[in-house]
């Protein structure tokens, strides 16, 4: 089943490789790779979450479709919202990794700043209930996006 759904994502991925938003018929798909829309689904809310860069819009219905946008690269009050709004008053630790996944394969974090936002939001960094552990992590995450974006604009003008 792994194999299935690398071999979709990977599918979607090149084709968002000459558009930053693509239009796709979940059951159209599902013929292709001989697989239930259950499976795109899957993919799609496992892959291509905001936590990844994505935006999935979809309708349902004779004519339904599923529309993927990548999120923007550069660092605008646009992204960081969605971030934010994404993060809101609690997140788990895979999402929150994710997240600084995404921002360091754009290119906004190097290295070492994604290694130390992982070091801080870890599981075993905050030593509290776990429904704590996840309150503390989004407010520690939201103050660490702000400040990705501020050094971010600071680049730019540069």
């Amino acid at each position: 089943m792994a194999q299935l759904s690398d071999a979709i994502e990977q599918f979607i991925k090149e084709l968002m490789d000459q558009e930053a938003q693509i239009e796709l018929r979940r059951n159209e798909l599902a013929h292709h790779f001989g697989c239930a829309p259950s499976q795109i689904n899957y993919v799609l809310a496992t892959r291509f979450s905001v936590d990844h860069g994505y935006i999935i819009e979809s309708r349902r219905g004779g004519g339904g479709f599923v529309r993927i946008v990548r999120m923007q690269e550069h660092a605008d009050a646009d992204f960081l919202n969605t971030l934010l709004s994404r993060v809101g008053n609690s997140i788990d630790e895979d999402s929150a990794m994710a997240i600084v996944a995404h921002l360091k394969d754009r290119g906004m974090l190097t290295d070492r700043e994604a290694l130390l936002m992982r070091s801080a939001l870890q599981e075993n960094a905050l030593s509290l209930p776990i429904n704590a552990k996840d309150i503390l992590r989004a407010a520690v995450m939201r103050n660490m996006l702000r400040q990705v974006f501020k050094n971010q604009e600071g680049v730019d003008a540069q």
